[in-house]
């Protein structure tokens, strides 16, 4: 289980559109800076917002709950805030990164199909770049340090080494740097749901 200030928090801009999410221990410096509002997430007043002080005043007897205690308090893990001045729409397209093709791979070699941990992993050009193939989502797929050994340069067909899915840019979704499931709060739904419904009206 994550310590209680490693937990996620999922992060609104301030028109209450999901943007990315955070750690709780920023989600808490960002409350004490006054940067954001933290959004009740149950109670008749669901969704109401908390500055610093009211949210002191809330997490008083909450009982069963993730709790950041210090000497003088004790403050309720907060599961989404609402940033007070931000703005900017959500990205939707995903960043290219290592991680992020290991994750749209689902930690898994495209070739001999083994799931290992991210130190086990490589990318691999599935057209090498001395043959043409540029370091794009459609043309790097994961592979295992063996594989990848084995493949070398060599194109597919060559090798007889082929991705088991053909490589793509996955869909944006505000979720995507978490990897494991269950890390996600239901409280999120309502507005991950709406997020879904408006990109792809935008698609």
């Amino acid at each position: 289980m994550s310590a209680p200030l490693e937990l996620p928090v999922l992060v609104l801009n301030r028109f209450w559109q999901p943007v990315h999410t955070c750690s709780a221990r920023r989600a808490v410096h960002l409350l004490c800076l006054g940067h954001a509002h933290v959004v009740q997430v149950e109670g008749e007043e669901k969704f109401t917002t908390h500055d610093l002080g009211s949210w002191i005043g809330y997490s008083k007897g909450i009982l069963n709950e993730e709790m950041i205690h210090s000497v003088k308090l004790a403050l309720r893990i907060p599961k989404i805030i609402v940033l007070a001045v931000y703005d900017r729409l959500p990205r939707l397209e995903v960043k290219f990164t290592r991680r992020n093709v290991f994750m749209r791979d689902k930690f898994t070699c495209q070739y001999c199909l083994k799931i290992l941990p991210e130190t086990k992993l490589n990318l691999d050009h599935v057209i090498p770049r001395d043959k043409g193939g540029k370091t794009t989502w459609e043309n790097i797929v994961t592979s295992c340090v063996r594989c990848n050994s084995h493949k070398s340069n060599k194109l597919p067909a060559e090798a007889n080494m082929f991705p088991d899915t053909k490589p793509y840019a996955p869909r944006w979704r505000p979720l995507y740097g978490i990897r494991e499931r269950g890390q996600g709060d239901e409280s999120w739904e309502h507005f991950l749901h709406a997020s879904c419904k408006t990109a792809k009206k935008s698609a």
